[in-house]
């Protein structure tokens, strides 16, 4: 990443001083590479928020499914199995 920032700039502010055209050949290059960090969730702020949002949900998911009031259920269930079974 360092490198293509680096780029960017030796072509910003050296070929840019020389000819127009390397303004906006820089310019398109700048909007790609946000662009394509965006598209691959490269940057820190939403990615990781979406990445500790998927985590919360799957955690409450679990704390759903294996609470402790469906553990009790789960056990009674399983005693009148047994009591069933005897």
């Amino acid at each position: 990443m360092f490198v293509l920032l680096l780029i960017l700039i030796v072509s910003l502010f050296g070929l840019g001083f020389l000819h127009p055209f390397w303004w906006l050949a820089a310019s398109l290059l700048v909007f790609a590479t946000v662009r394509h960090g965006r598209d691959r969730g490269g940057g820190s702020g939403p990615a990781e928020y979406r990445d500790y949002e998927e985590r919360r949900d799957r955690q409450e998911r679990w704390d759903r499914r294996y609470s402790r009031q469906n553990r009790a259920r789960w056990e009674r269930e399983d005693r009148r199995d047994r009591e069933r079974r005897r």
